[in-house]
Order: structure tokens, then sequence, then C-alpha cells
């Protein structure tokens, strides 16, 4: 539990500025707010001034009271917030000094202080996860900034009359006059990199996303400004340091994202413990800073033939060490198809990850017990954990692309262009975006860079993105302390053949020696197992034949029937490099699309 002070942090937040000096539509952001309610379940407030206005729904997990009531107006200046500052108190002490004043007790009031005192500067200040929008009545610009890993969302749609945001797609779309059509560079994304489409793309053309460590200004005449405020550096450092010196520098760096995350809440924090290394150190590290009674969380499904769908004998070696207050929830099949669309309607946009429904039904259970966790995601990314990153290290020959497209994308180029129809087949934009990316001026190495592109880029539209969907569709907030800047810039430096020691994450592991039990710690590697998206057979092969066979499906004209018909003749032969279904990456698009874009367009109100 943590000191009181604080204030409200996850929620969703909508608004619209209008750039034609017209008003803001009236009912606009009674039609956003619905679609944001699950991220805020606890309160609900607008603002409106004429040309701009905001929406925001409330999660009351610090300063509990109506003082931290949104959208925060604070002379000429509005707020609209979602995330946590994990070093508000020190920011606000630092803020009264320069002559600020405060009248609330947490971190929403500290970021407008933070942007009278350093203007466009203010996002480098901020130490957490964050999506926020204030409007500068006396410059008349809007200002928008989104945390340094895009832990927190941020969509918006612009033309020449409005510039509009919301947390979540189904806000934005809900509003109205979004152009839906698919976009192709985000299509092809989409089926490379797993479901990966970074910013600002996404897959709809009238809808863009903010990227990770960058704000935005938009300034009432339309003109706007993109600005990087942080970058990784990920060369070594001018003095070499021993095994042991990074391993301690780790463990320092990590035990303070754990105590922040856990000290900047009104409310008790929990930890999703799934059995593996990086969530098992979690609770270690609460235990070795002094938190007790915390709660732990389990979720396990159904094996089939090839795989185990729960991991209950790791995680109950970290419960019988660590006595936590745990919850163990085994998941039927059935409830999985059952409850499938739910997860799917959460989704800001279409993701692959066959764990999206596990985080969604695990959170729901999770969200009767706690309101705040602590979760692993972003540990195999920093601290090189996964199968394919030793493999491309080997690969002698060729350039970076070739050697981490061989070991990564879904599909390569010309499967693509057989996969869809000739409306959607272009250039091969993932292979220039990942060629850019690898060419990094602050990276030493070939394994450098990726494993930078995979913490700043990849991270964000996978995990992360799916993570925060799940949890806040039942108001569940999580907290990833794996993706601390801090830590992750410690890390970053450390030479790369340190981090892929004892098959990956080795100063994680060295940090675990004694106080994760080994059998955890020694197994091999696991993925969130959710066997029956993987092995596709029986009802689960049904669903997805019905939604690609249908009305819709045909019509919308995305996929060429044959390879369609490929894969439903054999959907068990058609895996991607890193084990993903293709037949399910199929269907799931499709799925998404029926469910959120054309719910979305059917429902709004007749403009003719």
């Amino acid at each position: 539990m943590g000191n009181s002070g604080g204030e409200n942090l996850m929620c969703g937040i909508c608004g619209e500025l209008r750039l034609d000096g017209a008003r803001v539509e009236s009912g606009l952001i009674e039609r956003m707010l619905p679609a944001l309610q699950r991220r805020g379940p606890d309160d609900a407030g607008s603002w409106d001034a004429g040309t701009v206005a905001f929406g925001h729904r409330r999660l009351s997990i610090i300063d509990l009271s109506s003082r931290s009531h949104q959208p925060m107006l604070d002379g000429d200046l509005s707020l609209v917030f979602n995330g946590a500052i994990y070093n508000y108190r020190e920011l606000r002490t630092e803020l009264r000094a320069r002559g600020h004043e405060f009248v609330s007790g947490g971190d929403t009031e500290v970021i407008l202080k933070a942007y009278r005192e350093w203007g466009d500067a203010c996002p480098a200040h901020l130490h957490g996860m964050f999506a926020f929008a204030i409007w500068d009545g006396r410059r008349r610009r809007l200002f928008a900034a989104r945390d340094r890993f895009g832990i927190k969302p941020f969509y918006y749609a612009t033309d020449a009359r409005r510039f509009r945001f919301a947390s979540n797609t189904q806000a934005l779309l809900a509003g109205g006059d979004i152009d839906t059509a698919i976009d192709p560079v985000g299509l092809h994304f989409q089926y490379t990199l797993h479901a990966v489409i970074p910013a600002p793309h996404t897959i709809l053309r009238g809808i863009r996303k903010l990227e990770p460590a960058h704000s935005l200004v938009i300034e009432a005449d339309g003109r706007q400004t993109l600005r990087r405020y942080w970058e990784l550096d990920a060369t070594r450092p001018a003095e070499p340091r021993t095994e042991q010196e990074w391993v301690d520098a780790t463990h320092a760096a990590l035990l303070d994202a754990v105590r922040k995350r856990n000290d900047v809440a009104d409310v008790p924090v929990g930890v999703l413990l799934s059995g593996g290394l990086d969530s098992s150190l979690l609770v270690a590290l609460l235990a070795e800073i002094g938190v007790k009674d915390f709660h732990t969380f389990s979720v396990g499904f159904e094996d089939q033939p090839e795989e185990k769908g729960s991991e209950f004998e790791y995680s109950d070696l970290v419960v019988e060490r660590y006595r936590p207050i745990h919850h163990k929830f085994l998941v039927a099949n059935e409830q999985v198809l059952k409850r499938l669309p739910e997860a799917v309607d959460a989704m800001a946009e279409p993701m692959f990850g066959q764990d999206a429904v596990a985080f969604y039904l695990l959170s729901e259970r999770v969200s009767q017990e706690i309101k705040v966790v602590q979760s692993g995601q972003g540990a195999d990314e920093v601290f090189g954990g996964y199968f394919w990153y030793p493999r491309m290290l080997a690969e002698r020959s060729g350039s970076r692309l070739e050697r981490f497209r061989k070991h990564y994308f879904d599909r390569d180029h010309d499967e693509y262009l057989g996969m869809v129809t000739p409306a959607y087949r272009g250039e091969d934009h993932t292979g220039r975006f990942i060629a850019e990316r690898l060419e990094d001026g602050l990276s030493s190495e070939f394994l450098d860079a990726v494993l930078k592109l995979d913490a700043t880029t990849l991270i964000v539209d996978d995990p992360v993105k799916r993570v925060d969907n799940m949890t806040m569709a039942w108001g569940l907030e999580a907290r990833v302390p794996f993706l601390d800047h801090h830590l992750v810039e410690v890390a970053a430096r450390c030479p790369p053949e340190i981090k892929l020691r004892s098959d990956g994450k080795h100063l994680l592991k060295r940090i675990a020696r004694g106080i994760v039990p080994d059998a955890v710690i020694d197994r091999p590697k696991g993925y969130f197992p959710m066997p029956a998206l993987k092995y596709v057979r029986g009802e689960f092969l049904e669903f997805m034949r019905g939604i690609l066979d249908s009305q819709a499906c045909r019509e919308r004209g995305l996929f060429e029937r044959a390879y369609v018909e490929r894969l439903l003749a054999a959907p068990e032969m058609h895996h991607t490099r890193i084990m993903g279904s293709k037949l399910w990456h199929l269907a799931l698009l499709e799925f998404w699309l029926q469910r959120n874009v054309d719910r979305a367009v059917q429902a709004l109100p007749d403009k003719r």
C-alpha cells in the first residue's frame, strides 16, 4: 500500500480542437465517452470552450478525492491525463521551490505546473507512463505527449477542420466522420511483424497514433510540430564494467523501479504471477523491499497434446516460498471461445497475440480483488530472453535486415503479395522501416540495434498494448517495472554477449539466484500458453472458417481466396517463424473489423 496524497491515474481521455474556427459539435464528447467507460468506471467529466472540448473517464487509484477530477483546469490551461507519474512527489517539491502552488494531492496537477515551468520540455521531466493533452488558452495551442515506451495510448484523427484524439480507436470511431478504409502500409506491417504497426500508422487510414517518446503541438491554425524528447542510448560506456558491476547496477535499478510502482498508489498493488522468471522475480523483489501480504494471480488453460496449458507447477513454487495472498484460475477452452468476442471488442487495434484473451479473462478475475498490478512485460526484450536473438547473432551473412527478417518476420514480402488482393499490393514497407531502424547510430552492435528496436518500437504495439487494453477493459491498472526508463538505460548499454549468457536474460538470472526457486530460473523459456489458438482444430477451426467465409469478409476483399482456402485446408501446417497460427491472423483481423469498425459505422446517426 502506498502513501496517501497522489491522484487519479488510469483513465480514458478524449477531445477535439476545431481548426476551422467552428464550435465543437454538441454531443461529440458524449458520443465518445461511453467507448472509454471501461478504462475509467469511477467518474466522468467533460469541458467545453467552444472550439475545443475534452472528455475524461476516471479510475481512482491515488488521491481518491474530487480534487483530482478531470478535465483539470488551472487558469488558462486545461488537462486530460491517463497514466501514473512515479516521481510526482519530487517534482512537486521542486516546482514549489520555483514558486508554484498546489491545490490537490498528486500527479495530475504536477503535469500542469511542469508545463507552466518547462513548456514543451516538460515530458522529459516526467518519470512514468502517460498520455495527456493540454489546451493552452493563452497561446491557442494543444500540447500532447506520450511516455517513452508508449505504455499509455494516444490515438488521433486529423484533417483541415479538426484534430480529434482518444485513448482508443473505438472512441474516435464513435465520434463519427473517420476514414475507415484499410491503410495499405498498416496492413503490410500487420502481417509481417505479428500485428505490430509502428506509429504513426494504424490499420485504418483515418486514425493515427502518437509515437512513444514524442510530443505533438497543434496550433489553432492546424500547424503541427512533432518533437522527440528522449532517445535510448545503446552504446558502450567509456569505462568498461565487469559482469558483476552490470548485475549490481541492474539490481539497483530494478529494485527502484519495483519500489516506485508499489509506493505510488492509495490502493494495494498485486503481481500477475505467470510462473516465469520475470514475474517470479517481481514477487521476490517486493518481498526484498519489505512489502507484506500482497496479492498474486495465476491463470492456466486446458492442455493440448502438443502443449501444456498451465504453468502452475512453477508459480506454486514461488507462492510456497513467499506466501503471498495467492489466487489461481483455470480457464476451460469453451470459456476461451465464448469470451473471445469480448476480448476482441477491447482491442484498440487488431492483435494476434494468443494470450490477449488470456489476459482479458485473468484481468476480469484480478479486478474483483484489486485495482493495480505489476506485470513482467518488457523483460525479454530489454534483457535478451527470446530464442531468436542468438539465431540472429549466429547469422554471419547478409545485411542486418536479412539477419533479422529470417528469424522474425511472419511472412516474407512475396508471401504477403500472394495473400492480399491487388488493391493492397505495394512496396516492402516493413523491410524499409526495419532496415532504417537497425542502422541506428546510437547502437554499438547489431544485437544492440535489435534489442533497441524491440524495446522502443516492437514491444509498444505487441505485449505492452495488449496488457494495457486487456487490463483497462476491467478498470485494472498494469504497471511494468521492466520498462522503467532508468532500468532500460542501464540494460541497453550492457554488452549483448553478457545478456545472452545462460540462454538469455543472464543479468536477471544472476539477480534471481538465491531469491527465486532454481527450478523457475533454470526452466526453458515459456510463453503465456494458449494452446487452442495455436493448434487450430474443432470448434476453434469452425469459428475461424465462419469468419473467413462470411459475406462481410468476401465483400471487404482483403485476402486472396486461394490463400484463405490453403490455410483452411491444413490449419496446423501453417505457422509463422515464431509459432503463430497464420489462419488465426487472417480470422482475427477480419473479426476485429466486423466487431469494431463495421458496427461503429452502422451505429452512427445518419447525417444526410
